[in-house]
């Protein structure tokens, strides 16, 4: 459970000398089974006191897309693809397509108005991989977002472009 905690901002009027620059952080593994640890670590911050979004391209089945993003807290956005079903599979109807594309024009909107300071892109390689997002979009998104934004992304077959960009990269393994 979240609590839903109203800070006031301490330092509001601290200017800085200097402008901090948002970084790119990779979580790759050979499976699936490792967001809750980057959700978790979403929660915390935006229990800090910093607007996040969480953006999850190929899970659906909740009814939300753009229009209803679901509020965690005070300060965390979650959105889904609006699919009855999560996509595995490269082959979408127009419908699911559309879904999809829009999530993923309303993600980049979204993104340049600097209304979040981290941002969860969860699964997007997988998208890239199946060949719904094109990977010279989302390199030219990564180059182009506001500098002070914060960028997770997560999922397999990340592909190499995205990992030469990313501050940091983390595999997640499974120990034996």
């Amino acid at each position: 459970m979240v609590a839903q905690l109203k800070t006031e901002r301490i330092n509001s009027s601290l200017r800085l000398p200097y402008t901090l620059e948002g970084q790119i952080h990779v979580f790759t593994t050979s499976h699936r089974s490792f967001f809750t640890n980057v959700m978790a670590e979403a929660l915390r911050i935006a229990g800090q006191g910093t607007p996040v979004l969480v953006v999850q391209f190929l899970k659906g089945g909740i009814n939300q897309g753009p229009e209803n993003p679901v509020r965690l807290g005070q300060k965390m956005d979650w959105i889904r693809c609006d699919l009855p079903r999560c996509i595995d599979t490269p082959h979408l109807d127009d419908i699911e397509n559309q879904s999809l594309q829009s999530l993923w024009l309303h993600t980049q909107e979204v993104v340049n108005t600097g209304k979040y300071s981290l941002v969860v892109l969860d699964e997007l390689s997988v998208a890239i991989h199946l060949g719904l997002i094109p990977e010279t979009e989302v390199l030219q998104f990564l180059s182009k977002r506001p500098s002070n934004i914060d960028i997770i992304m997560t999922g397999s077959d990340m592909p190499k472009s995205i990992l030469d960009l990313a501050d940091q990269v983390t595999n997640v393994r499974r120990s034996q």
